[in-house]
Parts: C-alpha cells; sequence; structure tokens
C-alpha cells in the first residue's frame, strides 16, 4: 500500500469515528459556549471530536502537522504531511438539532492538498477523494452535474461569524444571486456544501471569510469530481478559504460576473 492510500485510510477511520461520537451525542444534552461572536459556536462534542482525531494522529504519525479548528495539534513547517481538519463542521446546527453536520478532513503533502474525507454521520455519507484519482460518495464514483444555464441552478452559500458587525457580508451578493439563479441554499455547513457540488446535488456555491480547515477537504473533492473552485475573481483557490467559488465548472464565469458586480 501506497503511503497516500495509507493516509486515506486512517482519514476515513478517523471520520467515520470522530462521526460516531456525533451521532450519539446529537440532539442529547452537552455544553455549548460562545467563541468570536455570538453565533460562533463551539460545544464539547467538537472538542471531543478533536482530540480523538488529534491523539490518533500523534500515535500514527507524530512527523505530521496538524492545523484543527479548536486549536488541537501542532502545526510544524518542517513536516512532509499536513492534517487539514474541521472536527465538527455545522456547529450551530449541531447546537440546535438541525440535521446537518460532518467530520471534515483534508489532508496535504508537500503543500499540496492529496486527499480529502468528510463524513455525514446522520445519513452515513462518506465523501472521498485522492489526487488524480477522482471522488466518490461510499466507494461510488461522483461527478459534478452538467448545467450550463444559472438560470436553471440549485446554489447554495453561507454567511460569516462577523454578519452582524461587518459590510462585508455577503448579503449584496446573496440579492444577486437570488435574482438570477433557480434556487438559493444555505445550510450551514461548508464542506457538505462543496461535497453536494461534487455530487451534482448543487451546481456551485460562494461564500466569504472561511477558514482552510472549512474548505481543505472539500475543495478537492470538487476538483476530483471535475468541478472548478476559485477565488472571486477566478485565480487559483489559495486554501484559506477567504473568498471560496465552487461550481462544476461550466456556471464558474457566470457565478464569478456576478460576484464581481
Amino acid at each position: 500500500m501506497s503511503e497516500t492510500a495509507a493516509v486515506r485510510d486512517l482519514a476515513v477511520h478517523l471520520a467515520r469515528t470522530a462521526g460516531g461520537i456525533q451521532r450519539d451525542r446529537y440532539e442529547t444534552e452537552f455544553r455549548v459556549r460562545t467563541k468570536t461572536a455570538s453565533i460562533d459556536l463551539v460545544t464539547e462534542v467538537d472538542h471531543a471530536c478533536e482530540a480523538l482525531i488529534v491523539e490518533a494522529l500523534n500515535a500514527e504519525r507524530p512527523d505530521d502537522a496538524i492545523l484543527a479548528e479548536e486549536g488541537g495539534g501542532e502545526d510544524l513547517d518542517s513536516a512532509e504531511w499536513r492534517w487539514v481538519i474541521d472536527p465538527l463542521d455545522g456547529t450551530m446546527n449541531y447546537a440546535h438539532g438541525y440535521p446537518r453536520f460532518c467530520v471534515s478532513i483534508g489532508v496535504q503533502h508537500a503543500g499540496r492538498p492529496e486527499v480529502g474525507v468528510v463524513y455525514d454521520p446522520l445519513l452515513d455519507e462518506l465523501f472521498c477523494a485522492t489526487r488524480g484519482e477522482g471522488a466518490s460518495l461510499n466507494g461510488r464514483e461522483i461527478r459534478v452535474s452538467r448545467e450550463r444555464e444559472i438560470g436553471r441552478a440549485l446554489l447554495a452559500t453561507g454567511f460569516a461569524y462577523d454578519v452582524h458587525r461587518s459590510p462585508d457580508d455577503n448579503v449584496d451578493h446573496f440579492a444577486h444571486f437570488v435574482k438570477r439563479a433557480r434556487g438559493l441554499r444555505r445550510d450551514g455547513s461548508a464542506a457538505l456544501d462543496l461535497c453536494y457540488v461534487a455530487a451534482g446535488r448543487l451546481d456551485g456555491y460562494w461564500e466569504l471569510k472561511l477558514h482552510a480547515w472549512d474548505v481543505a477537504a472539500g475543495n478537492l473533492i470538487v476538483e476530483e469530481a471535475g468541478g472548478r473552485t476559485s477565488d472571486f475573481r477566478g485565480g487559483p483557490a489559495n486554501g484559506d478559504g477567504l473568498q471560496t467559488v465552487a461550481s462544476n465548472g461550466h456556471l464558474h464565469d457566470a457565478m464569478i460576473e456576478v460576484l464581481q458586480r
């Protein structure tokens, strides 16, 4: 087995195991607190999932770097492999009992995205991609949609945690797209939105002010499913998520045009 395959198998195992914690604790009593804003939440389940993943990586791959949303692990500049982890993407949904959340694990090799795994524990859907090998859902190959007209497209977006106080709030983009697209969705999990683009359930997605852990797995899954990712000007997605556009490729230029208005 190649090292990349071993990394992928470990990422799948960790995503499923952390997802099991989320499924077991869903709609039970757990601690919730705020971070940077009243709508920026973290729960004890986030911490439990991250601790499980980080502890396993420290044991199995102690030389690898780890960038995790809640601060676990050590992001080593010298490491060949780097794990970028959102232990519970969709925390607000989870805290409210809204069934839209997941585990997201992206793995980079020498600075390049190599493996992406996203697991939805309630639907038992595992999205997975390895660079150059395509993308899958529960082992079945997935591809982006073929839609070429934005007027027939189903798109998704989200709003940053500073939406209450920042003028750069995505509301203007939302208004422009709602006049152009067939439908818009705002479901609160960037990683799952990206996977839904990859699976052809959505035709496109955009969002502002995400973080690397939100997009590290999902962007690769989109690209390996035949889609395109970029910033708001159509340039390469730089991995930090600050400007994220993902599409089936056919609609990408039209989405960029709307975002530039």
